[in-house]
């Protein structure tokens, strides 16, 4: 130490801090830019996220909107036939009743197009609740919980039930 109590400069040291200097200066120069593009990158990642959000929002709702519309179209043609067949003043009873099986034709096939299946046990058929409504139990020969005739055909949409199948059900012996 000095007089005026001040540490005394080593020249060797001071020479080493000086050398640093730079590379310091340097690190954080480089560090300062890494941030820069870290920053940029991450803010283009949230904009494409939201992005990529506000699309399937769209779509989502596009398919809300239009989701019948394909079933829309293969309705068309039956409507066709039916508007067709209030029109013909002089049908007989043969011609009219020809033109329902042709449109109940049209409606089947669209109904199929669009993946509305017919739930119509055969006799004997297990008794399935996810499937079937059972309106009564009645005595049958068959075995006990199997459907003994439907009264009304049950529709699936894809795998979902949009309505069971109303059956009577075989009665235990």
């Amino acid at each position: 130490m000095n007089e005026t109590n001040e540490p005394i400069p080593n020249p060797e040291a001071t020479a080493d801090l000086a050398g640093l200097a730079p590379s310091l200066e340097e690190q954080l120069s480089a560090l300062q830019a890494r941030h820069d593009e870290l920053n940029d990158a991450f803010l283009r990642a949230k904009a494409e996220a939201e992005n990529a959000r506000r699309r399937a929002e769209e779509d989502v709702s596009k398919a809300r909107k239009f989701g019948v519309e394909a079933f829309a179209e293969a309705m068309l043609p039956v409507k066709d036939s039916l508007e067709l067949a209030t029109t013909l003043p002089n049908a007989t009873p043969e011609q009219l009743l020809e033109g329902v099986h042709a449109t109940l034709r049209q409606l089947t096939a669209a109904l199929e197009r669009n993946r509305v299946m017919p739930i119509a046990p055969p006799a004997g058929t297990k008794f399935d609740p996810h499937q079937h409504q059972a309106i009564s139990v009645v005595p049958a020969e068959q075995d006990a919980n199997t459907v003994v005739a439907v009264l009304q055909k049950g529709y699936l949409i894809a795998d979902r039930v949009l309505r069971p199948a109303l059956v009577t059900v075989a009665a235990p012996k």
